[in-house]
């Protein structure tokens, strides 16, 4: 019993007893060992979310590491699975998009298949964003849709975007020009004029149309097929333009999804009358005089085109050839040329004729597509030439002109085949167009 006497200071306090003084340092002892084994049984838990965490996370990084690898392994396996993420479900869905073939500034051309029928294609995919992109569509696909001809690339069909154009294109497997005369082994000036019939055909059909290429050379003459007998197609319509801008009422396009009208665009291309045929492109080494002179061009460009082609196939040199385009360009005005050199002691005056008719000056009294068809060196098939074979010496000059090109510093502007890719033309508010041309500034092969 606790008694209380007088004043706090005199307090006294009882004895505990040896039981309650047990009992409290018991329940002390206890509420610490509670309180460690607490704190072990957090320690431990957090021990073990961190295990767990850490195994999760490795479990991750090694899924992650095998998602990396087995991606890894299938671009190796398959490395146009990225550029195929770049098209339509639509064209997916009826073409197998086997490999990318070409580049160009705003284009992609890659080899397809056809899922139903297996046969093949070329497939081009047009850049279409800025005004660049939508200037280089519109001539070419306003072309492709309106031709037929045997020797001119066919369009099989079109897809369209807000952004891209997809035009699927026969494939031509069979090499370019020069290609097949250097694998040939044999050159004679009848397979020279054969292969010229069938360019002089297209030519015709495309300039009764009102076409003018703009970019003949024979790197965009290619054989449909390996053999022998395989047909000749002018390709790459990306520099083409209508001849005295013919405002023609057929020449509205339809398409499908279309989510802007490139006819409205061809229109307004027509209504200026000097733009697209004063513009200075194509490849210098086929350039007409008159084009270089920025002076209104008609098809008669395409006709000197074809006589350096000519030219080229009988000798494999080309008629002007300088180290520079300034000098190369004073050439062309002056039209300075001549058949000096091998091989041409051997080749026909006929076939001499027959180039002299076309790269005259005067754009007037420039041979025709439908007169060339008529010159007697192809009417006759050459049957009055000399039957020497040229293969020699043009397979010689040809890689003579090789090493030369690539001796030649390629930023000097000078690099034989590169494409002038910029149209200097003087249309109101328009910004430089650029060709198809790749990286290195060099012109696609490929039959587009």
């Amino acid at each position: 019993m606790l008694f209380i006497m007088g004043s706090s200071s005199g307090k006294v306090l009882p004895e505990p007893s040896k039981n309650g003084y047990f009992c409290l340092i018991s329940s002390v002892v206890n509420f610490k060992k509670q309180e460690t084994d607490r704190k072990t049984c957090k320690e431990k838990q957090q021990a073990w979310l961190w295990r767990r965490s850490d195994r999760g996370a490795s479990r991750r990084g090694i899924s992650e590491g095998v998602k990396e690898s087995v991606h890894l392994e299938e671009r190796m396996r398959n490395p146009n699975a990225k550029f195929r993420a770049k098209f339509d479900p639509r064209v997916t869905a009826r073409y197998d998009i086997k490999a990318l073939i070409g580049r160009g500034s705003f284009s992609r051309v890659v080899r397809a298949e056809h899922r139903r029928t297996h046969q093949p294609f070329a497939i081009k995919l047009l850049e279409v964003k800025g005004r660049e992109g939508h200037e280089a569509c519109q001539a070419e696909l306003g072309v492709l849709r309106r031709v037929n001809h045997t020797n001119v690339i066919r369009l099989a069909e079109v897809f369209e975007t807000q952004h891209r154009v997809y035009l699927v294109l026969e494939l031509a497997t069979g090499g370019e020009l020069l290609e097949r005369v250097v694998a040939r082994g044999t050159f004679r000036e009848r397979d020279a004029t054969k292969a010229l019939m069938m360019v002089s055909s297209g030519l015709h059909y495309l300039h009764t149309l009102g076409v003018i290429h703009r970019d003949l050379k024979p790197e965009n003459l290619l054989y449909y097929h390996p053999g022998r007998d395989s047909r000749l197609i002018i390709t790459d319509f990306g520099l083409a333009c209508w001849e005295n801008n013919r405002r023609r009422e057929d020449t509205a396009f339809t398409t499908r999804d279309a989510n802007f009208d490139l006819s409205t665009d061809v229109e307004e291309c027509c209504q200026d009358e000097d733009w697209a045929v004063r513009t200075l492109c194509g490849t210098p080494e086929y350039l007409a005089p008159e084009m270089l002179a920025r002076r209104p061009c008609s098809s008669a460009v395409d006709m000197w085109a074809l006589g350096v082609i000519t030219y080229i196939l009988l000798s494999g040199s080309l008629p002007f050839d300088q180290s520079s385009r300034p000098r190369l360009f004073r050439a062309i005005l002056r039209g300075g040329y001549s058949f000096h050199g091998d091989p041409w002691k051997s080749v026909s005056a006929s076939a001499k004729s027959f180039i002299d008719r076309l790269l005259t000056l005067d754009p007037e009294h420039r041979m025709s597509a439908e007169e060339a068809l008529k010159h007697p060196w192809l009417v006759s098939m050459a049957a009055c030439s000399s039957n020497k074979n040229l293969h020699r010496s043009i397979s010689r000059n040809l890689q003579r002109r090789a090493s030369r090109a690539s001796s030649r510093c390629p930023s000097s502007g000078s690099t034989p085949g590169s494409r002038i890719s910029m149209r200097s033309g003087s249309r109101p508010n328009s910004r430089p167009r650029l060709g198809v041309s790749n990286s290195s500034g060099q012109c696609v092969k490929i039959a587009t």
